[in-house]
């Protein structure tokens, strides 16, 4: 079993001092990737993306079931470097978010504009965008709230008798 173990051994050292080869490592280096590396370390040391709004809350006061509703908000680069959005996601498919694509460079504005549907919700309703963006935090949070009157012709989700809203049978 020794002699076993020390073969192996000597095969792994061998192989390892074979592989390793002559040549020195700064010769592999490739020179654009150093340069473009050097010009990334400049744009991070200048500092992160901030962003601003104009409000972080759009209350579209007192609409009817049905309606559609714009809503909009100014962004603005107060940071040091572009403002790169990435994603913008709502918290339900009623709510649709577009978002400007292209970088917003420091003190520049650009809008956010979202679209909510008041289908088939009703009364009170709040509902999230988040960005996704290249700011310290990563992502921003803005929110469309405001009065659904409900519709007193629509229907209502009527479930079947015994069975809740998550469809789970209840016990009697």
């Amino acid at each position: 079993m020794k002699k076993a173990t020390l073969i192996l051994a000597a095969i792994v050292v061998s192989t390892s001092l074979v592989s390793c080869g002559n040549e020195k490592a700064a010769a592999k280096v490739k020179k654009e990737n150093v340069q473009k590396a050097a010009s990334r370390d400049t744009e991070i040391n200048k500092g992160t993306a901030k962003i601003s709004f104009d409000k972080t809350v759009f209350d579209f006061g007192t609409v009817n079931e049905g309606d559609l509703v714009d809503a909009s908000f100014v962004i603005t680069n107060t940071g040091a470097t572009d403002l790169v959005i990435t994603k913008a996601q709502a918290t339900c498919g009623c709510t649709v978010p577009v978002w400007p694509k292209e970088a917003i460079k420091p003190g520049e504005s650009a809008d956010l504009k979202a679209k909510f549907n008041t289908a088939g919700k009703r009364n009170r309703q709040s509902k999230s965008i988040t960005l996704t963006t290249n700011t310290a935090a990563g992502r921003e949070v803005v929110r469309i709230s405001g009065f659904v009157t409900p519709d007193p012709n629509a229907k209502t989700k009527q479930f079947p008798k015994g069975v809740q809203r998550n469809k789970k049978k209840i016990r009697q």
